[in-house]
């Protein structure tokens, strides 16, 4: 069988990481961050993770501040938010300037995120 794909998920809200690591590791191995300055540390220690999705409130710093830092080092991974709000224009302009590839809303869709995902990593 062939490896798992590397995926990140960055939120502050332990219960969405553990939905999302829950809906997810059977097609990926998922790694989770706390926050964005732990996702940043995740980044540097796993070199070949091809997808990170975001929170985009969180403390510190919003998922958009962390998504700009992160692709300004990995700019070949892909990017998205994860938002229970309503897209707004920080994100509409982040998608019109590929900073991030989409922007998903929670409660997510599992097969929205999936399809995503696959193309991002080349498997669609």
């Amino acid at each position: 069988m062939n490896e798992k794909s590397k995926i990140l998920y960055v939120d502050d809200e332990p219960m969405n990481l553990m939905l999302f690591e829950v809906n997810f590791r059977k097609r990926y191995q998922v790694i989770t961050a706390e926050d964005a300055l732990h996702g940043l540390e995740v980044l540097d220690k796993h070199k070949d993770l091809k997808v990170v999705i975001s929170d985009m409130k969180m403390p510190h710093m919003t998922g958009m501040e962390f998504i700009r830092k992160a692709k300004s080092i990995y700019p070949e991974i892909s990017y998205y938010i994860l938002t229970g709000y309503e897209i707004t224009d920080d994100i509409q302009e982040a998608i019109n300037n590929r900073l991030i590839i989409k922007c998903f809303q929670k409660p997510f869709d599992i097969n929205e995120i999936n399809n995503s995902i696959e193309k991002s990593i080349g498997k669609k």
